[in-house]
């Protein structure tokens, strides 16, 4: 797969996929801007290689209609404040005024594309709908980790008719997932909290064929037995001691996780351990948190709640990889090909 470093960007319309797709609160105001920050070092390098950034995202789903409360101006205005410069917006994502907006781009210049997902041929992977929007670019890098589990036309399409990489971020998360599942520094404790079992059955069997110890939720652990989940390695997987109401691990399993995250060497960790959102529940999960990064391990964490409840703590930094997927992360570690990776993999 080629990568970002590897091409001549100068002079070139670079079509840059973002995940910008950021939780707004009802006044448009962006509540965590942790993905933006994630793709700015791709962004930077472009412009101090002389491209014309081209950059395309989608934001909620808004069906293929246009959504005002789903337009990404609070997203041009959070680029322009980390970028330090101007960043121009269009009135939407493809069109004869938008090919000859790129066309008239100068080296350095960054032009944000209209959300996507405005057309429903994004979703639907039209590819005349992929072919107008590789019309605005000479070159397409995916940096969109969190999307690339999606068939969508920005994600599979566009690459079909450009030249196709892989930006600085993907390159990251696929590197340092790869190596967590394949030569991890052992030992290696897992920690999978949320709900839905069954569809987090996958990744718990094969990151357990190489951890050491697999540590769940009360939530988890009564859906495996009240559906009657066959898990491959039982002996490796150690749910709750005790609970709180059912709502959160209890303080004798908060010591026992400590325990096996104080005898690791990394930590992967996907999913809060009770119900985080109300404070009283919310124990386990920061707990587990500062156990963590008081450890030193190598550590590794994703999912969308898992983030955002670190970021709250002040934690996301002490972390040695936080991803931007939530879904892709966890097809990705449970073996599955990602479309939008499978894809730079067959242009190259």
């Amino acid at each position: 797969m080629l990568t970002l470093k590897e091409l001549n960007v100068q002079n070139k319309r670079v079509l840059l996929r973002c995940d910008f797709n950021v939780p707004l609160s009802n006044e448009g105001v962006i509540l965590d801007d942790f993905r933006i920050k994630e793709t700015v070092p791709t962004i930077e390098h472009l412009i101090k290689n002389g491209a014309k950034v081209v950059l395309m995202s989608h934001l909620g789903r808004p069906k293929g209609k246009v959504v005002e409360s789903l337009k990404l101006a609070p997203i041009q205005e959070k680029l322009s404040e980390y970028l330090n410069r101007k960043i121009a917006k269009a009135s939407d994502c493809i069109g004869i005024e938008i090919e000859k907006k790129t066309n008239e781009m100068k080296p350095g210049e960054v032009l944000l594309l209209e959300n996507l997902r405005f057309h429903k041929e994004e979703e639907e992977n039209d590819a005349q709908f992929a072919l107008e929007l590789a019309k605005l670019g000479d070159i397409y890098i995916n940096d969109a980790f969190g999307a690339s589990h999606r068939a969508h036309a920005s994600i599979v399409g566009v690459p079909k008719y450009l030249p196709s990489a892989a930006g600085l971020l993907l390159e990251k998360e696929i590197k340092i997932l790869t190596k967590l599942m394949e030569n991890p520094v052992k030992p290696l404790v897992v920690i999978i909290g949320g709900a839905k079992a069954e569809t987090k059955t996958k990744l718990i069997d094969r990151i357990s064929e190489i951890s050491d110890f697999t540590l769940i939720n009360g939530l988890i652990q009564r859906e495996i037995k009240e559906k009657n989940i066959k898990l491959k390695y039982p002996q490796k997987i150690i749910g709750p001691l005790d609970e709180v109401e059912g709502k959160d691990i209890g303080q004798k399993t908060i010591k026992l996780f400590k325990e096996k995250i104080f005898s690791a060497k990394t930590v992967f960790w996907n999913g809060p351990l009770g119900m985080f959102e109300k404070k009283e529940f919310a124990k386990g999960t920061e707990e587990i948190a500062r156990a963590i990064v008081r450890s030193g391990v190598f550590s590794v964490v994703g999912g969308g709640e898992t983030v955002d409840f670190i970021n709250s703590l002040g934690l996301l930094s002490k972390f040695n990889h936080v991803s931007t997927g939530g879904g892709a992360m966890i097809e990705f570690l449970s073996g599955e090909k990602l479309p939008g990776i499978e894809v730079l993999r067959s242009a190259s």
